[in-house]
């Protein structure tokens, strides 16, 4: 099912039909500051590899993120992080970036790899925030984006709904998504470390 949504002013009553797709197992195409991505919600545990599986990745390979609607659930899903690094991250969020912090207990342990750590999104997209208020709890992300793909079938709904729409629940159209994706900040060790480029501006960390 393909659903357009205003980017600026989403209808709740779809957003409310896609939370509860959501809400019973579905995996949803959904628009961010960045790339399109497939969704999940997080306690919905047997989807994460679904999503995995529609990518061709293994799962202990495949990056996911929690995307969130603000800060205020942070230490739900992470382990205490010091006051530099949460002025940093108020500073950037809402925006194109993803914070690789330590991951606590309540990360599903489906997540878990070698250094534990689970990735931090709140994107600058209302389509994407208002899903996640409405869900009442994060949702897992991973980009739509694959090893062959070019430009359009990241960018075009319609294009994507063409690709996924018979693997996917549903698809939403919010809009010509970016190509770039985020940037990604590591803050595990002692200073914040990016380890990828994206469409986020770094100067903040000066």
């Amino acid at each position: 099912m393909l659903i357009k949504i205003h980017p600026d002013n989403p209808d709740l009553r779809r957003v409310r039909q896609i939370v509860e797709c959501l809400k019973q197992g579905g995996i949803v195409i959904y628009p961010t500051d960045t790339i399109y991505g497939f969704a999940c919600d997080i306690t919905k545990f047997k989807v994460i590899e679904k999503i995995a599986q529609l990518k061709g990745r293994n799962l202990k390979n495949e990056r996911f993120s929690i995307i969130c609607y603000d800060l205020s659930s942070l230490s739900d899903y992470t382990r205490p992080i010091s006051n530099s690094i949460y002025r940093i991250m108020k500073k950037a969020l809402p925006g194109p970036y993803t914070f690789i912090l330590e991951a606590n207990n309540n990360v599903p342990k489906i997540f878990h790899n070698k250094r534990n750590s689970i990735g931090i999104r709140v994107p600058e997209n209302n389509i994407a925030r208002t899903l996640v208020e409405e869900l009442g709890n994060p949702i897992v992300s991973t980009s739509v984006r694959q090893d062959d793909d070019i430009e359009e079938y990241l960018t075009d709904p319609e294009l994507i709904y063409e690709r996924f729409g018979n693997l996917v629940d549903i698809v939403i159209d919010g809009g010509y998504g970016d190509y770039t994706p985020s940037t990604v900040i590591d803050c595990t060790g002692d200073e914040p470390v990016v380890i990828r480029e994206g469409k986020g501006e770094t100067n903040f960390l000066l």
